[in-house]
């Protein structure tokens, strides 16, 4: 197994995560939150969405699908372009109350599909590549596509366990 294989199964098992998070749940219960100030679930898909947009298409030098592929637009979101949800209010979370899950994961299935496409290329070699110099030490290719498993991981789990308690609302 290499270590394009070994990141090409784990953002293959976000994307089960994604969709398993979503698939069935009414526009209401996407937009549900635990409580006034929390993330609802198409709120965390979004985000986690733009994140993993964002990075993959700067490592690789290539374009985001939010903007290239026109789901700026399709979204119709009062935010820039270049937002991704870090630093979002609780009235900047509940912008997506009217995102439907059909928009939430073609938008999603659309920036996975860039990505397996560009990790499917790499190689050992590849990972030590310096991509960031803010910090101490410098970010490697390697490390952000971690970094970006992890919060895709998170986020999915968080929205999991709210769709668990919204389906025992039912």
């Amino acid at each position: 197994m290499t270590s394009a294989d070994l990141l090409v199964d784990a953002f293959g098992r976000v994307k089960e995560n994604v969709h398993g998070a979503v698939a069935g749940l009414t526009q209401d219960e996407l937009a549900a939150r635990p409580d006034p100030d929390a993330n609802s679930i198409a709120w965390l898909i979004w985000h986690l969405t733009r994140v993993q947009d964002d990075h993959v298409a700067d490592v690789a030098g290539i374009d985001q699908v939010w903007t290239a592929q026109g789901w700026a637009k399709r979204f119709d979101l009062p935010f820039d372009d270049a937002a991704h949800g870090y630093g979002h209010s609780s009235a900047d979370v509940a912008q997506l109350a009217t995102v439907p899950a059909e928009l939430l994961l073609g938008y999603y299935d659309a920036v996975h599909d860039q990505t397996i496409t560009y990790v499917s290329t790499l190689t050992d070699a590849d990972l030590p590549r310096i991509v960031d110099t803010r910090w101490d030490p410098p970010v490697t290719l390697g490390v952000r596509l971690i970094s970006v498993i992890d919060d895709d991981i998170q986020h999915s789990g968080q929205a999991a366990y709210i769709r668990g308690i919204l389906l025992r609302r039912r």
